[in-house]
């Protein structure tokens, strides 16, 4: 009888493991974790003594509130996501999870994370989060398929995390948290266009209008990439000049900022997918490394 119990229980805990699996995709842990990072990097700039509890409470509401918003697109695009390759195989495309079980999860981590900012920093902080949910979720997500504008649109809650993370530990705007919703803000425009050029053929399939110029892969879309890259050299040295961080990490943010900027000489000269990749691989890496950089610098 005994063993009959724990043998009917098995497939039991097995299907909820297996529904753990498919909540845990749903929040794009890997995107949600970068974005999370990110409000990390603003906290500890922002408090002279931080401890690491609090880098941690910060992280952790990041991580929520971003796992919300992803969640809150991919109800959306359910049906667009069926389309493309990449998103097909999505918990809710498969059937695997539901809109109305997608949503449950949406909420409790969206409110999760959101009071947990709220209570453990401040309401600004918290509020923050709410409208970068709010424009990635609902503004930003509809509009990929009415026009290119979506990307600016989407580039103000990608750029927000390092400016939460910094008014969670000040409680106050200024030019500093300013400085890196900038740079973060600039950065994804060259992120979003490589990743749009590599994937053009994928976001037609869904109507999606990504790309800045009408003709999409051309010359005149790699020159944009390049001037926003530009762009991102004396944005790298504004947290010297605003006594954020020393001469080591702007020095370390020219360099990267050159070498990100050189990978746009070779899309402009190609226009191939290729080009597109090594911009969009160069773009993982530059926003890590200049802001461990900043922090480095600063501890």
């Amino acid at each position: 009888m005994v063993g009959d119990e724990i043998n009917s229980g098995i497939p039991v805990i097995f299907a909820g493991m297996m529904k753990a699996k498919q909540y845990f995709k749903l929040l794009k842990f890997r995107l949600s974790f970068t974005v999370a990072f990110s409000s990390a990097i603003g906290y500890i700039l922002g408090e002279r003594n931080f401890i690491w509890s609090n880098v941690f409470l910060v992280m952790l509401g990041g991580l929520l509130v971003t796992g919300a918003a992803n969640i809150i697109n991919q109800i959306l695009e359910k049906d667009l996501d069926k389309l493309m390759k990449r998103t097909a195989k999505r918990p809710i495309p498969q059937g695997k999870v539901s809109v109305k079980e997608a949503a449950i999860l949406a909420s409790f981590l969206g409110i999760v994370g959101l009071g947990l900012l709220g209570f453990y920093f401040n309401a600004l902080a918290a509020a923050l989060s709410f409208g970068s949910l709010v424009i990635y979720g609902f503004i930003y997500t509809p509009l990929k398929q009415i026009s290119p504008i979506c990307v600016f649109i989407g580039a103000i809650p990608g750029g927000l995390p390092p400016m939460i993370g910094y008014i969670a530990a000040t409680g106050t705007f200024g030019w500093e948290a300013g400085i890196l919703f900038g740079i973060q803000f600039i950065w994804q425009f060259p992120h979003f266009w490589a990743i749009a050029w590599v994937l053009d053929d994928d976001y037609k399939k869904a109507g999606f209008k990504m790309l800045p110029t009408a003709g999409g892969k051309n010359l005149k879309t790699a020159i944009q990439i390049m001037m926003y890259t530009l762009l991102l050299i004396p944005m790298g040295m504004l947290p010297l000049q605003f006594g954020m961080a020393g001469k080591t990490s702007a020095i370390i943010a020219v360099v990267c900022g050159v070498l990100f900027l050189m990978q746009t000489f070779y899309l402009m000269q190609t226009c191939s997918k290729k080009a597109a990749m090594n911009i969009m691989f160069g773009s993982f890496l530059y926003l890590p490394i200049v802001q461990i950089a900043f922090v480095l610098d600063k501890v």
